[in-house]
C-alpha cells in the first residue's frame, strides 16, 4: 500500500490525471526477462563527492573491451548520483558529469554491453531518511529525461542499500520514483530493491509493484565473517579477524581476537559451525529464489564477494564457485563486487593489469573466459609520454593530498590548450597534487646527463614571490634501510616563471633535479644518494617551501618531450591501427605499417606479434614477436620463397587483434 499522499506528486508536477496515465503505461510495459547474465561492478570511479573528483581515465573503452572478453554482458556502475547535481532543489545534473557518463554509455552501446546506472549515494554509517524522496524525485526525473532516448542497454537502479528506514516507508518511496521515471520514460528497465541493505531476507516485504519492467535486486555476503574478515568499515572493525576458513573446518579456525570479545562478532564466530557451510549458503540464496518463483519476476544479485586482505585465496575461490554455480542453476543474473579493488578479480597486492595480474583460479571459478596471463616486463621509458592533458592519463592515478586546498582537474577558466586545465587554489604547506604511475616507471634514460627527453609543463600563478617544488618519488622496497626517496626541483618567481597570471612553459631536464630525502614512518631521513630513477612511483607538485594560502596556480600539458626532434607525447599514437599493406598485390615484397598506442592497459609496452598465414590458416612467416613500446612501426615483408596466392597478416598486441588480406602475384 502506498503510504505517501498525493501532495508529493502534485509538488513535482504530477496531476492525478498524469498519475493515472503513468499507471496505465506501467501496466502495459513489457515484462523484464533475462536481460543479462553476468558482469562486474566498476567501483571507485564515479563514487566521489563531485564531478571534478572523477578521474575519468581510470577506465577507458579498452577496459570495457577487456571486461567483455571475460564473457561479461553487464557492468554495474556505482555513482554518487546525488553529488553529481547543482545542489538546488531541482538537482540539475552537472554538465561535466553528464559529459563523462554519456561517453561511458557510448562505449557500452558500441560494444553491446548492458550498463546499470546505480544510484550509489550511500553512506553505511548514516541511515536512509524518509526525506530522501525530496532528492530522489528530481534526480531521477532529470536522469530519465536525459537518457530516455538511449538504447535498452541502460538500466536505472533507484538506490543502493537503503537501511535504517522501515520497509513500508522505503517501499512507498520506491513506488513514487518508479512513477516519476515512467512519467518520462516508459521503456528503460528499473532495478528495485528492498530495504535492510538490499537484503534477500527483505525481498518478501516489498509490495507487488504494478510495473512489469522491473528487475528485483539483492546482495549476498554470507557468511559475513568469512566475506568481510579484515574489513575496517564494519562496527566493530573486523581488521583483527583473519584466516576464517570456508567451509567451516574446526582445525582451520583462527584464534578469536581478544579485542572483539563480547561483541556480536563473537556470537557469530561461535555459530560459524552452522553458518559457514555450503548448505547454509544455498539455504540463504533459496530465500531469493523463492521470492523469484512466487512473484514470477526476474531477480539479480547486484553485489557479492569476499574481501581479499585477510582471506585464504583457495577458500575465497571455492566460495565464488559455489555461489556462482548456484546462481546460474537458479537462473539468477549477477555482478561481482568488484572488478578491481578489495573484492576484485586480480591477484592480491598486484598492479591489477588485465594481461598480467588476473587471479586465474578466481576467473575460472566465476565461469569467465580464460585470459592468458604473461609476466610483466618493465622496460626503460624511451619515448615522450603524457602525465596530464585535459585528463590525468590512463595508467596514472590521482594520489593528491590537500588539507584545505581546492583542486580541480577540469577547470575551464583559462586552459592553455584543449578543454581543461588543473586549478589549485589556496594550498597549505605540504599539500600536493600527486600522479601515481601504475605500474612504476623506469625513467633512468631520461635522467642521464645529456638526455634529449625533458619534463615539460605549462604553469600560471597569480602571486609574486611564490615558490613550490615539483618532485619524483621512488618506490619503497622491503629493505629496512630503504625509503620512498625524493628528487626535487624548485619553481619560483623568476624570468622563466613570472607569477603574472600568464602561461609560462617550462622544460626541465631530469638531471637538474636534486635529491631531497624521505619522509617515512613519521620520520625524516636525509638523502644518501639512494634515489632510484628505474623505479619511480609518483610525480608530485608540492607546497613544500611555504604556505600558499590565498594563492592560485594553474597547470596544463604536463608531459615528457624530446627537445631535439620536437616530438611530444601527443605525437605518439592514441589507438591501435593496422594499415593495408602497400603495394597490394605485390611481388616479392610489400610494406606493412601498424601503430601501438600509449597508455594501453596501464602501461606503454605490449607483447606484439605480426604473423602471415596462408589461406588454410597455416603460419608461413613471423615478422614480429617481441615486446614493443607505443609508437608507429613499418615492416617490409619479403615473400620471395612463397608461391602466388592469397595470404593474411595478423597483428596481435595486448588484447588487440586484427587481420588483413594480401595478394602475392609472381
Amino acid at each position: 500500500m502506498l503510504l505517501l499522499n498525493s501532495n508529493y506528486f502534485f509538488y513535482y508536477g504530477l496531476s492525478m490525471k498524469k498519475i493515472i496515465i503513468i499507471l496505465f503505461l506501467i501496466a502495459i510495459t513489457i515484462s523484464a526477462q533475462n536481460h543479462f547474465n553476468k558482469g562486474v561492478n566498476l567501483t571507485s570511479w564515479f563514487q566521489v563527492d563531485s564531478p571534478q573528483q572523477i578521474q575519468f581515465t581510470k577506465y577507458t573503452k579498452q577496459d570495457f573491451i577487456n571486461i567483455k572478453s571475460l564473457g561479461c554482458d553487464v557492468i554495474r556502475l556505482p555513482i554518487n548520483l546525488h553529488s553529481m547535481t547543482d545542489g538546488t532543489t531541482e538537482h540539475n545534473l552537472d554538465p561535466l558529469f553528464l559529459s563523462f557518463l554519456d561517453e561511458v554509455v557510448d562505449w557500452a552501446e558500441e560494444l553491446n554491453i548492458n550498463i546499470i546506472l546505480d544510484n550509489h549515494s550511500f553512506n553505511p554509517a548514516v541511515n536512509t531518511d524518509g526525506s530522501i524522496i525530496q532528492t530522489l524525485i528530481p534526480v531521477w526525473k532529470n536522469m530519465a529525461e536525459h537518457f530516455k532516448n538511449r538504447s535498452n542497454n541502460i538500466y536505472f537502479e533507484i538506490l543502493n542499500e537503503p537501511h535504517g528506514i522501515s520497509d513500508a516507508n522505503w517501499n512507498a518511496i520506491q513506488q513514487a520514483i518508479i512513477m516519476v521515471i515512467r512519467q518520462i520514460d516508459a521503456i528503460h528497465t528499473i532495478v528495485v530493491g528492498p530495504a535492510n541493505w538490499n537484503s534477500y531476507s527483505s525481498l518478501d516485504d516489498m509490495p507487488i509493484y504494478t510495473d512489469k519492467n522491473l528487475i528485483y535486486t539483492f546482495h549476498f555476503y554470507d557468511p559475513f565473517l568469512f566475506t568481510h574478515q579484515g574489513a575496517s568499515w564494519t562496527e566493530p572493525s573486523l581488521v583483527p579477524l583473519a584466516g576464517m576458513p570456508f567451509p567451516y573446518n574446526v582445525n582451520a579456525m583462527p584464534t578469536f581476537p581478544a579485542e572483539l570479545n563480547g561483541t556480536w562478532i563473537q556470537s557469530s564466530y561461535n555459530n560459524y559451525i552452522n553458518d559457514g557451510t555450503v548448505a547454509k549458503v544455498k539455504e540463504l540464496i533459496d530465500i531469493a529464489v523463492k521470492f523469484k518463483n512466487d512473484r514470477n519476476v526476474e531477480i539479480f544479485c547486484g553485489e557479492f564477494g569476499v574481501y581479499i586482505p585477510n582471506s585464504n585465496n583457495e577458500d575465497r575461490v571455492l566460495w565464488y564457485e559455489i555461489v556462482r554455480k548456484y546462481f546460474e542453476e537458479k537462473n539468477i543474473s549477477w555482478t561481482i563486487w568488484d572488478y578491481q579493488g578489495g573484492f576484485g578479480l586480480f591477484e592480491k597486492d598486484s598492479e591489477e593489469m588485465f594481461n598480467y595480474d588476473l587471479n586465474t583460479p578466481l576467473i575460472n571459478a566465476l565461469g569467465f573466459n580464460d585470459i592468458p596471463q604473461t609476466e610483466y616486463i618493465k622496460t626503460q621509458e624511451s619515448s615522450p609520454f603524457l602525465i596530464y592533458s585535459d585528463y590525468v592519463e590512463n595508467g596514472i592515478t590521482n594520489s593528491s593530498y590537500n588539507a584545505n586546498a581546492t583542486l580541480n582537474f577540469y577547470s575551464t577558466s583559462s586552459p592553455y590548450s584543449g578543454k581543461y586545465c588543473i586549478e589549485w587554489k589556496s594550498p597549505k604547506q605540504y599539500d600536493f597534487i600527486g600522479f601515481d604511475f601504475i605500474p612504476n616507471k623506469d625513467l633512468s634514460l631520461f635522467a642521464n646527463i645529456g638526455s634529449n627527453i625533458y619534463l615539460s609543463l605549462m604553469v600560471k600563478g597569480d602571486t609574486p614571490n611564490s615558490k613550490f617544488h615539483i618532485r619524483f618519488v621512488d618506490s619503497k622496497t622491503d629493505i629496512p634501510e630503504d625509503h620512498p626517496w625524493r628528487m626535487k626541483f624548485t619553481i619560483e618567481d623568476n624570468e622563466s616563471t613570472k607569477w603574472d597570471n600568464q602561461w609560462h612553459k617550462l622544460k626541465i631536464p631530469l638531471s637538474m633535479f636534486s635529491e631531497q630525502g624521505s619522509w617515512d614512518n613519521n620520520q625524516w631521513y636525509n638523502p644518501i644518494g639512494a634515489f632510484d630513477w628505474s623505479d619511480v612511483d609518483n610525480f608530485q607538485i608540492v607546497a613544500e617551501v611555504q604556505d600558499l594560502s590565498g594563492r592560485l596556480f594553474e597547470f596544463d600539458n604536463i608531459e615528457f618531450v624530446d627537445i631535439t626532434t620536437g616530438i611530444k607525447a601527443d605525437d605518439v599514437p592514441t589507438e591501435y591501427k593496422l594499415s593495408q599493406n602497400y603495394p597490394n598485390p605485390f611481388n616479392p615484397s610489400t610494406t606493412i605499417k601498424y601503430s601501438i598506442p600509449r597508455s594501453t592497459e596501464y602501461h606503454s609496452v605490449q607483447h606484439t606479434s605480426l604473423k602471415v598465414f596462408d589461406i588454410l590458416g597455416r603460419e608461413v612467416a613471423t615478422l614480429v614477436n617481441k615486446h614493443q613500446k607505443a609508437g608507429n612501426y613499418e615492416i617490409i615483408f619479403n615473400a620471395a620463397s612463397l608461391s602466388s596466392g592469397v595470404y593474411f597478416y595478423r597483428l596481435q598486441s595486448g588484447s588487440f587483434v586484427e587481420s588483413k588480406k594480401l595478394i602475392l602475384i609472381k
